[in-house]
């Protein structure tokens, strides 16, 4: 993906803690991912951007829960489009109408893809 020398000369330290101690899953893998990728590329990431969606230690794209409560919530706060995962996309039959005309999907199947939607390479 163009960033093998960054990830040669740098070093990634990431420490999550739980403060509430609720146990709450959160499934924010690709959002993290796409950060350090966007951070390493120096390509900011498109504004009003909901990224959503969760990855396994090997990479692979986890299915999520439900749409309606991510994407009201990013309704409320102005975003204007989600990064969904394709496995995702039956879901969005459960959306609200009023929700989806206000947040557009953008779907992934892989991460090289999530990452190259929101960075400006492939605008859809």
């Amino acid at each position: 993906m163009g960033i093998a020398r960054d990830l040669d000369n740098s070093d990634v330290h990431v420490e999550v803690i739980d403060l509430l101690a609720n146990r709450v899953e959160a499934e924010v893998g690709v959002a993290f991912f796409i950060a350090c990728y966007s951070a390493f590329r120096k390509a900011p990431v498109s504004p009003a951007l909901l990224v959503l969606g969760d990855m396994s230690i090997q990479g692979n794209i986890k299915p999520l829960r439900s749409l309606t409560e991510p994407l009201q919530v990013a309704k409320d706060n102005g975003a204007k489009r989600a990064l969904i995962p394709i496995e995702s996309k039956r879901n969005l039959l459960d959306v609200n109408a009023d929700i989806m005309e206000h947040v557009d999907p953008i779907f992934f199947g892989d991460l090289k893809t999530a990452a190259m939607k929101v960075l400006g390479a492939d605008r859809t």
